[in-house]
């Protein structure tokens, strides 16, 4: 097997240092080039023609959202964007990803920095398979929320994601009407970013977009996030169905879990759940997304094609939690045709 080619783009002689530390410990991947400016930086991509670029946001000369505009335009590549975790690295990280890079990681500022980066190797190498398409942003992608005639029915949607969900879920979010089911997604990413990742759909989709709050009611028309960090997010009480964060340890990999909200939203809603997995590496959610198949409800899996990491989808599908597998494009439809009231169980099949 071919070892991954990595050109190491930071204007830090130690963040370089660090980052190339922690790729060699990989024998699957060769970090071929540094560079400390975008200018250094597209002379060493000419030259070493590079499997994937790690690339910091803050750079002197010209900013690192500045060069991957221009990469993606000229010279679409696999990048790993790396940002400091502050408000402004978060907006700049999402910004970022809508553009066409394939993760964002955040850049430790103390501590046991190669530990702190130990996931870094797995994202390169996952990235080496991605082939972007360019320039994107799904601010520009679809024209507006669809679906005039939709009346919620009394199901709720939960939504797992990880590598890939901002582009994924800004597309299938843009088509969601104002008036959509109650929503839960837990997207694996750092607290700042997601935070940054909520706002910025609240003001570009129809629903309202928000980190979730403890104990907060789940109703129509809200999309509710599940907090980065301590917590997972669960569903509690059957009369007035809340949030609720429970601190807990790591499950399949991660806190939040896609499992343990899936699980949870499976027991109390049972049939009338809608499971989504896109786009993402691992298994987190897998056995979630069968617990709400199995408790009769109806799950539908991104396709192949679509992701930009057939992983999370991939796991739930060998394990016969999906009942429905569709591209991207098709999911937001097949979603709404389950939750309208307009349409009858029986037609719904």
């Amino acid at each position: 097997m071919e070892r991954v080619r990595v050109l190491i783009v930071d204007d830090s002689p130690t963040m370089r240092a660090v980052v190339k530390a922690v790729l060699r410990s990989d024998p699957l991947i060769e970090v071929v080039g540094e560079a400390e400016d975008p200018y250094v930086a597209r002379e060493e991509i000419k030259r070493l023609n590079p499997d994937v670029l790690t690339l910091d946001i803050e750079m002197p000369r010209m900013s690192g959202l500045e060069f991957l505009a221009k990469i993606m335009k000229l010279r679409p590549m696999p990048v790993v964007m790396c940002s400091t975790l502050t408000q402004a690295g978060a907006k700049d990280s999402i910004e970022a990803l809508s553009m066409g890079a394939f993760e964002c990681v955040g850049k430790p500022t103390s501590g046991d920095f190669v530990k702190a980066l130990a996931h870094l190797p797995a994202i390169v190498k996952a990235a080496a398979k991605y082939k972007p398409q360019g320039m994107g942003s799904y601010t520009q992608a679809h024209s507006g929320p669809k679906f005039e005639q939709f009346s919620p029915n009394r199901n709720v949607l939960c939504i797992g994601s990880s590598t890939g969900g901002v582009e994924a879920l800004g597309k299938m979010l843009a088509d969601f009407p104002k008036n959509c089911p109650p929503t839960l997604i837990t997207q694996h990413m750092p607290e700042a970013f997601l935070k940054s990742f909520a706002q910025r759909l609240d003001g570009i989709v129809a629903p309202n977009v928000k980190v979730a709050n403890d104990g907060e009611a789940i109703r129509p028309g809200n999309v509710y996030f599940a907090p980065g960090g301590l917590y997972h997010m669960e569903v509690k009480g059957r009369v007035t169905p809340i949030c609720q964060m429970l601190e807990g340890d790591i499950v399949s990999g991660h806190r939040p879990s896609v499992d343990v909200m899936m699980h949870s939203v499976a027991q109390i809603y049972g049939k009338r759940t809608v499971g989504v997995m896109l786009t993402g590496m691992g298994r987190d959610g897998a056995e979630g997304l069968l617990a709400i198949r199995q408790s009769g409800g109806h799950t539908i899996g991104q396709d192949e094609n679509s992701s930009t990491v057939y992983g999370m989808a991939r796991v739930a599908k060998s394990l016969g939690a999906v009942k429905t597998e569709l591209p991207l494009s098709k999911i937001a439809a097949e979603i709404m045709r389950v939750c309208d009231a307009n349409i009858s169980v029986e037609k719904l099949g």
